[in-house]
């Protein structure tokens, strides 16, 4: 059984990694402008729901790749900015992992969903 081009993993996946990462910072500024830890999680939800419904395997990566820019974008607004956040701010950047992971599966099994029902499964 021969894999084709779009079913071979980590090829041409580089667009998504980019998407993901912007995802993520644009989630972490909304979470240093807003300051809504619902709001963000909300973000991260979609993105990873999005990322995973894109490219279901390994969902755990779209998971990482996006959670990890939104504790760096408060580092960054901290050094640049000079912004303050709250200890419960920083705390919740990193809580925003667990809506990811609930996104980023949940995609992934729609799509597996999906195909199965387009081959008459």
């Amino acid at each position: 059984m021969q894999m084709t081009t779009a079913e071979k993993p980590g090829r041409g996946d580089g667009w998504f990694y980019l998407l993901a990462a912007f995802c993520g910072i644009g989630a972490g500024c909304a979470d240093v402008i807003v300051n809504d830890l619902l709001f963000t999680a909300l973000l991260v939800l979609a993105s990873c729901m999005v990322l995973g419904l894109a490219r279901r395997r390994s969902p755990w990566r779209w998971v990482l790749v996006v959670g990890v820019f939104i504790p760096l974008t408060e580092l960054v607004a901290y050094k640049v900015q000079g912004v303050k956040s709250t200890r419960a701010q920083v705390w919740g950047s990193f809580l925003a992992f667990l809506p990811g992971i609930a996104g980023a599966y949940g995609g992934s099994i729609m799509r597996a969903v999906m195909d199965n029902l387009r081959e008459g499964k």
